[in-house]
Order: C-alpha cells, then structure tokens, then sequence
C-alpha cells in the first residue's frame, strides 16, 4: 500500500470520527464490515494499525477520543430500527455516536491498542452480564407468599451482605469475584475495594451495581455460586478466604475448599501450585442475622 493510499485511508477514518472511535476488535467482525462498498478496509492489521496511527496523532492534537467496541450485527440492527442505508459512512458515524453515550467504552490514553483491546472486551463482557442479570431480576416477579418483588428483595439482601463481607476484611485492599452457575455459562462479577488512610471504603459505583446484581441474582435463584475476597496489606501475606451461596444465605469455606478452589484449574481440573505469600482461612463471621432466618422467598 502507497503512502497516498495510507493517507486517503486515515482521511476517511477521521471524517468518521466525532470523539468516539468504533473499534471491529476482531476478525470476523471486521469481515462481517467488508460486505459494505463504503467500508474502504480490507486487511484487519492494517486497519488497527491505521486505528493507532490515527489515534495517536489525536492524542497529539489534544484531542480526547473514546474507543467504543463496534459490533456489525448491532449496527445493521440499528440501520433497520432507524430507516438508514448501513452502506453510508454517516450511518456508521451515527451509530458510533449513539454507542459514546449507550455501549462500553475505554478512553485513549496513548495506550498500546494491544493493552487497550482486552480492557474494551472486559468492559463489553461486564456490561452484558450487568443486563443479562439485572433483566432475569426483573423477571422473577412476586414473591407468591408474601407479594414481595423477588428481584428487588434478593438485591437489597445482596448490598446487605456485602457491606458485612467488606466490613469483616483486615483493612488493606480487597479484591472480590462472585460467580453464580447459569446455563449456558457462569455469570462472574469482580469488585475492587480499596480502604483509604481514614479507613473509608473506595468502591467503583458501577463495578459494586455489577457485582451486587450477579450476587442478588445467585440468591434469588438459590443456583449454585460463591464469593471469594482476597486481601492484600502491606507488610504480610495476602489473605484468600470464601464463602457458597446457600439459599439467602453465605456459607463460610474451610480454608482447606478455599484453597482446593483457589488451587484447581477450572477448565482442566488439574491442581495449580498454590501462590507463595498468600494464607488460604477461614472467613470471619460475617455477623449476620439473616443467617438464622427461617423466611425463603
């Protein structure tokens, strides 16, 4: 490709910028692109490379730019939904625009894109599990003893029971993963807590939305899930202990289930090597009253 090539193709990309830059991740998204005559790409690499090229000369500029992931299927969704020709740069800049304020997003900051791919993956990866949880609350309805909404109710229990979960760690910084069974996959949440110089909790509002939602979600289905915390201050060995869902419940782990969780690869079942410098225990008692109610939805 000649020099003038390259420009021509940096010039199309930037007129169909405003800020947000749809990002075609992968291969098979960014074939599924080809079929439009509009789309003037026709080698993935080059594309990102171009990608790269063009976001740093933005960055140079002092421009800010956002990456959003662009998925084709969405988009000519959206093309249907909205009466507009998919094989028209200003649908494709429409759709861009729309995913700044709706879809995941990660903004540039001179990153590698080979850094930044993943993190815009994650980010997708945790927004639909976010939808996906919070709309199988939504249809569990009312409770049929006590009218109660399930949803509702099994969320309330879930905030409840992580406030106790943070306020029983050491203080130093926590980090939490709740994984609840649902065919066809796990519904996994991770929480990272940080405790401040006045012992004040540092929580990303909606990492913690996230992560309540899948917990509530485990709770109000009674599938099977647990939650495992990891703490890590300075000065002595991280510290891993867990508990299994049970009912409405958080059932403490051995430290012996801990570390057979913790040690055992989940695709293969093979045991992993235990980390150095880290205590697999007991959980402490998370002080719970709810524990001794009788009442299940």
């Amino acid at each position: 490709m000649t020099h003038t090539d390259h420009q021509s193709l940096r010039r199309v990309l930037r007129r169909e910028i405003a800020g947000t830059i749809g990002l075609l991740t992968d291969e098979r998204d960014f074939h599924a692109m080809r079929r439009y005559d509009s789309f003037a790409f026709r080698d993935h690499i080059a594309y990102l490379q171009q990608i790269e090229a063009l976001l740093r000369t933005r960055a140079l500029q002092g421009t800010h730019t956002t990456v959003a992931l662009f998925d084709p299927e969405e988009y000519a969704d959206y093309c249907e939904a909205a009466g507009l020709d998919p094989d028209r740069p200003a649908s494709r800049s429409r759709f861009t625009a729309e995913l700044a304020s709706t879809g995941p997003t990660v903004p540039y900051e001179g990153q590698p894109l080979a850094d930044l791919v993943p993190t815009l993956v994650d980010e997708a990866v945790r927004r639909a599990t976010w939808e996906y949880a919070s709309t199988l609350l939504a249809r569990l309805g009312a409770c049929p003893t006590c009218g109660e909404d399930r949803g509702r109710a099994a969320f309330s229990r879930a905030s409840e029971l992580l406030v106790r979960v943070l306020g029983s760690a050491p203080p130093g910084d926590r980090h939490l993963v709740c994984s609840v069974a649902d065919s066809p996959e796990t519904l996994v949440a991770v929480l990272h807590a940080d405790r401040d110089g006045d012992g004040a909790t540092q929580l990303d509002e909606a990492e913690a939305l996230e992560f309540t939602t899948v917990l509530a979600v485990g709770l109000a289905t009674h599938n099977p899930g647990g939650l495992v915390m990891r703490t890590t201050t300075a000065g002595s060995p991280d510290r891993v202990y867990g508990w299994r869902l049970r009912g409405e419940n958080l059932h403490p782990l051995t430290a012996g289930e801990v570390f057979d969780a913790y040690c055992t690869d989940a695709d293969t079942g093979d045991l992993v090597s235990p980390e150095s410098h880290v205590d697999y225990c007991a959980p402490p008692d998370l002080d719970d009253p709810g524990t001794h109610r009788g009442h299940h939805h």
